[in-house]
């Protein structure tokens, strides 16, 4: 995405905090309701219900505006676009996907649609889609140590998508939203650790930077750096697996603890009704007393 650290670091701190927030409510809804949680597409917050939209539309804004906008024109004086601002349309065009996202978030929740879930659940899977396509044929030629990078990161998004879709049909999978919002703060993670190969320090042994079309690549001098440095990318893309699984699986037993299940109460009521009793006697029945709390 967004070339650099920066534009990578930038990127990823907001999947992660979105990634974040979904595991933690889609935890909570489930530890207090488990058999009638259901998938929901977004979280509102108290007082500020639109907060995650337009949270989303804002980020993705200001990125596009850098993008297209950061110094120079996306297109030349006779109206082409010129082959250094593809790979910021490419990165635009993924933007835009969540920005769909969020605006038709607000728009269905205005409305009131049936079957707006879905409809979301559906959007996303479009954008996590869109993001797949546009990394799996980028224009620019990631084929060194940061095509390693990309190829780890299209494994995630593939895991983003799919629960997407499954979400559309099986809206009551606790575990299904628990992987995608899994998968959404690993993208976040891996977004940020592929920014800091553009930092000196942190760049593998025997690879360098070097300006090809208008961008910093990084290079490796010769097969053995470069196999070096893509092994070192697996080694960091299974490290940082294990790091997110535990802190997830961390994270929803510490939500389960301060998030019980509702208890419910048995209180036996004998009553007298029309048709509901033989003889005179009174028949007893059982009813069930919960207290329900609407989730944020």
């Amino acid at each position: 995405m967004g070339g650099g650290t920066a534009g990578h670091v930038i990127l990823g701190s907001a999947f992660l905090i979105i990634g974040l927030w979904h595991l933690f409510n889609s935890i909570k809804l489930h530890s207090l309701n488990p058999t009638s949680y259901v998938s929901l597409p977004w979280f509102s917050v108290p007082r500020l219900r639109y907060l995650e939209p337009f949270t989303i539309i804002i980020v993705t804004v200001i990125f596009v505006w850098m993008e297209l906008f950061n110094g120079q024109s996306p297109t030349a004086a006779d109206g082409s676009i010129p082959s250094e601002s593809l790979r910021h349309l490419e990165h635009s065009l993924i933007a835009f996907s969540f920005i769909v996202c969020a605006f038709f978030s607000v728009l269905l929740d205005r409305i009131g649609t049936p079957g707006q879930h879905g409809l979301l659940h559906f959007l996303q899977a479009v954008a996590f889609g869109q993001q797949l396509v546009i990394f799996h044929f980028h224009s620019t030629d990631h084929m060194g140590v940061e095509g390693q990078y990309h190829w780890l990161f299209q494994i995630i998004t593939i895991v983003s998508l799919f629960t997407s879709v499954v979400a559309i049909g099986f809206p009551g999978s606790f575990w299904n939203s628990f992987v995608r919002g899994f998968s959404v703060v690993y993208q976040g993670v891996w977004l940020i650790v592929t920014g800091m190969l553009w930092t000196p320090q942190w760049m593998p042994k025997g690879c360098f930077l070097k300006t090809e079309m208008g961008r910093e690549a990084v290079l490796c001098r010769g097969d053995r750096a470069l196999g070096r440095a893509k092994a070192l990318v697996n080694l960091q893309f299974g490290f940082y697996m294990i790091v997110v699984s535990v802190f997830c699986v961390g994270f929803y037993l510490v939500i389960v603890r301060f998030y019980p299940r509702q208890k419910v109460e048995y209180r036996s009521l004998n009553k007298y009704e029309e048709g509901d009793y033989d003889l005179g006697t009174p028949q007893k029945h059982e009813i069930c007393m919960t207290r329900i709390s609407l989730p944020i």
